[in-house]
């Protein structure tokens, strides 16, 4: 127990982490109790040390307002305007996450009818995830000022950096934060710091409180399993239970009343 403990407060490993190990250390011990018949009461006691729970994940995210201001931020008068603009505009509309984005080629782009992007995730998996409108024609625009829309530049960054390379995770953080901070003086209460994940989040959200099944929201994120995109039910909840608190108030009793006192309630229950 001592080296789990260490794990997670000296080391500041995650639960998950420390979970892992245990794991590890629960298969080792079973082939000892096999190999060591001698050692099975040792065995059992590791054995017997349960997981820990974590705690529920908070969802940080933007209400659709603050997502709007935040992705006009970067304004359109400058070329790198132009640039961030998009950049953030593809980064929520595809609930990418940046890794995913910083990886995008101008090959990954679909601008016909139906536009989408193909999205490269974890283990080198592929997806293709619808864009809008807006977020179509500000690709065009932006394709089309960089020439990019010629087959020549089929397998070149989307987005790149002022040294002609592909933008890189901090890169983007750094845009993101940027602009942030132009709109969270209008919003009190706002994240003060956000990282791109508050997009990936904030889009989820979005589609789940439009009434987005649960499933196809799985398949845009690129989860395996449906149990990881319950957090933004559960989110969803959540804000729904601080809204009827927010809306409505208290009217039940906080005291019910003494009945024992009321006499003639009593004998009228006793002539019963």
């Amino acid at each position: 127990m001592s080296f789990l403990e260490w794990l997670e407060n000296g080391r500041n490993s995650s639960v998950a982490t420390r979970n892992q190990r245990l794991v590890a250390i629960h298969a080792f011990f079973r082939y000892v109790q096999v190999q060591e018949p001698g050692q099975l009461h040792l065995c059992q006691r590791v054995l017997q040390i349960p997981g820990k729970k974590p705690q529920r994940r908070i969802v940080r995210h933007l209400t659709p307002e603050q997502t709007k201001d935040l992705l006009a931020a970067p304004g359109s008068h400058t070329q790198s305007g132009r640039r961030n603009m998009t950049l953030l505009s593809v980064l929520y509309d595809t609930a990418a996450r940046v890794q995913e984005h910083c990886d995008l080629r101008v090959r990954d782009i679909r601008l016909e009818q139906p536009a989408i992007i193909t999205l490269t995730g974890k283990g080198r998996k592929t997806r293709h995830v619808p864009i809008l409108g807006n977020t179509v024609t500000l690709l065009h625009s932006y394709m089309q000022e960089n020439n990019l829309l010629h087959d020549g530049k089929l397998d070149s960054p989307l987005f790149i950096n002022q040294h002609h390379t592909k933008l890189t995770r901090g890169g983007i953080s750094h845009i993101l934060q940027k602009h942030a901070k132009t709109i969270i003086p209008r919003y009190p209460g706002m994240y003060e710091k956000l990282t791109p994940h508050v997009l990936h989040h904030s889009k989820a959200m979005h589609l789940y409180q439009s009434g987005v099944n649960l499933i196809y929201i799985r398949d845009i994120l690129g989860h395996v399993d449906i149990s990881t995109t319950d957090i933004y039910a559960r989110a969803g909840m959540e804000s729904k239970r601080k809204a009827r608190e927010n809306a409505y108030p208290d009217i039940t009793p906080e005291v019910l009343p003494d009945w024992d006192h009321n006499e003639n309630l009593l004998r009228f229950l006793n002539s019963l």
